[in-house]
């Protein structure tokens, strides 16, 4: 897959709910997720395929999303594009809501990501 079919896939899958489908079809194995802090016992790093999806099912399992929004994707050259994140949600645990915006950077090689890295204010 080129650049534009991937970041336009991954803004659709994100958009209705596909994230985690997205993970096997659009990503390299040996992929790595970098947040902007540490996640409770994660550190910042998730290196892996198998790391990024708990990674996902960690977040699904800890926050409810009630709504917000994702930018098309903004290409960059041939082998990276960024995608912004609004969201809005609520902590399960403390039922506390949280509001965020976040850049997303996705690097990609040989059709598909194996970086990206969030850069977030909550």
């Amino acid at each position: 897959m080129d650049l534009k079919t991937i970041a336009d896939a991954l803004v659709e899958g994100c958009r209705t709910g596909r994230e985690m489908e997205n993970l096997g079809r659009l990503y390299a194995d040996t992929a790595v997720s970098v947040e902007a802090v540490g996640m409770e016992g994660m550190g910042r790093e998730a290196k892996g395929l198998d790391a990024i999806r708990g990674k996902h099912e960690w977040w699904n399992a800890n926050n409810e999303m009630t709504g917000g929004s994702v930018s098309d994707p903004l290409l960059h050259g041939d082998d990276r594009f960024a995608v912004i994140f609004e969201a809005e949600g609520r902590d399960k645990a403390s039922g506390k809501a949280f509001s965020m915006k976040e850049v997303a950077i996705y690097h990609v090689a040989d059709g598909k990501i194996v970086r990206e890295e969030f850069f977030y204010a909550m």
